[in-house]
């Protein structure tokens, strides 16, 4: 029986993961590349593009390398505990803006980019994996993959509420400001991955196989429930892609920058907090929901079905600041959904996991997991590429001048403030009517 320690622990990993860096990365990194770092929008989108590409290979290979992992301190937590110092650093770098022209700037921003993902692959796809060697009891792999959940959404919660606040503290040009917090949250990330290597437990030792084939990777294509559960994974992170990704620009161009509330500073990152801790508050009632409901899958559809509903909802509310608590409300309504089917995914993953091993007589946890934080990256930051190519198309145009000074040009501002108010609301409710037609054909009935 797992500990309120241990699940505490095992909370930080996604914390520092989830609530720090992949939440700085999806909602800042559009803006910050564009408008602050001074790639142009071609660059930024093919920037992230690649990236997927990388990690459409490095995902899967880390997890068959976990998988295979013998240590003292286990299978999947060695790669916490020692990639957790690279993993901060590496993210701190990627948020400084070094003084270069264009071509420097794209350089060095390609090649920390393309860093941090190998590194955060190499930490967060042991971590997810985690979830199958520490319990065999359905029931705790819920409860573990709550208190994920409400960690990553309660430190995504203090990161975006508190980032406003943080800048106006530091001071300074843009760059400096972020430079600074990039190494502050790094050093953060740091300390709680290292914590969640050390007070977690593998209880449960991987069936491994005796060498290395290719084998297990032909074996997840006939794995049905796992094709299914993947596509649902990149359509969840696809919906919450697009919506971080164009947050910034959509307080910026939509509502003529930062609102203030009685003294709250609104500005892009405290907009998405509301929905952080909506997401962290229905993430923890998530287990309860969904024994409620009597199985995942129909707890996920109904989930679904509050996300889209509300999008489209948000796309008829006027343009307008005076309307910002009925936005505001409409995240948090759309939150609800969020929260409550975010833990269900990775406890789907590990019954995917459990299926799998049934079925081949191996296990393969780490690389069916590393499939979930594959569909992570992928449609993170290919709805963020997306997001830059639309932006160019509808008249968006962001570069580095002679000076090494970032130059923003609209050339039509009603399009670009169109695709913005679209990109946030009718191109993630499409999403969720896929994800929907998915989980109808989901096969495992848990």
């Amino acid at each position: 029986m797992a500990t309120l320690k241990e699940k505490i622990g095992y909370a930080l990993g996604d914390a520092a993961a989830g609530g720090i860096t992949w939440k700085i990365m999806s909602i800042a990194f559009p803006l910050f590349f564009t408008n602050i770092f001074g790639l142009t929008v071609a660059d930024a989108a093919l920037l992230l593009a690649i990236a997927r590409l990388f990690d459409v290979v490095t995902d899967p290979l880390m997890g068959s390398l976990a998988d295979r992992t013998q240590s003292r301190w286990g299978t999947y937590r060695p790669w916490l505990i020692f990639g957790a110092i690279p993993f901060g650093l590496i993210f701190a770098l990627l948020l400084y803006t070094p003084d270069f022209g264009l071509v420097g700037k794209r350089i060095y921003a390609y090649t920390l980019y393309l860093l941090m993902m190998a590194v955060y692959t190499a930490v967060n796809v042991p971590y997810g994996s985690l979830l199958g060697v520490m319990t065999d009891d359905d029931n705790e792999k819920n409860q573990f993959s709550s208190f994920r959940m409400v960690g990553a959404y309660a430190m995504g919660f203090i990161t975006l509420l508190s980032f406003p606040y943080l800048q106006k503290m530091v001071g300074g040009s843009d760059q400096h400001q972020y430079a600074v917090l990039g190494a502050c949250f790094g050093l953060l990330a740091t300390i709680m991955t290292l914590a969640c290597g050390l007070l977690t437990k593998e209880r449960l030792k991987p069936v491994r196989a005796e060498k290395f084939t290719f084998k297990p990777f032909a074996d997840l294509f006939k794995n049905k429930p796992w094709i299914y559960l993947t596509l649902i994974g990149i359509c969840t992170n696809f919906f919450n892609g697009f919506r971080y990704a164009v947050a910034g620009y959509l307080m910026e161009y939509c509502l003529h920058g930062d609102v203030t509330v009685s003294g709250l500073i609104i500005n892009y990152t405290v907009f998405m907090t509301f929905g952080e801790v909506t997401c962290m508050i229905f993430g923890g009632v998530s287990p309860v929901f969904t024994k409620k409901v009597g199985s995942k899958r129909k707890a996920f559809v109904i989930a679904a079905l509050i996300c889209l509903i509300s999008s489209v909802a948000f796309f008829f509310v006027p343009m307008d600041p005076k309307y910002i608590w009925v936005l505001v409300g409409i995240v948090i309504i759309t939150s609800v959904g969020v929260g409550l089917y975010s833990p269900l995914l990775w406890s789907m993953y590990a019954d995917v996991a459990d299926y799998a091993t049934e079925k081949n007589g191996t296990s393969s946890t780490g690389l069916i997991f590393s499939s979930g934080t594959m569909a992570q990256k992928l449609g993170t930051a290919v709805s963020g590429s997306l997001v830059a190519l639309f932006l160019g198309m509808a008249g968006f145009i962001s570069g580095t001048d002679a000076n090494g000074q970032t130059v923003i040009t609209i050339t039509n501002d009603e399009a670009v403030r169109n695709m913005i108010w679209a990109l946030f609301s009718l191109f993630p409710a499409a999403i969720v009517v896929i994800m929907i037609f998915l989980l109808k054909k989901y096969p495992i009935k848990k």
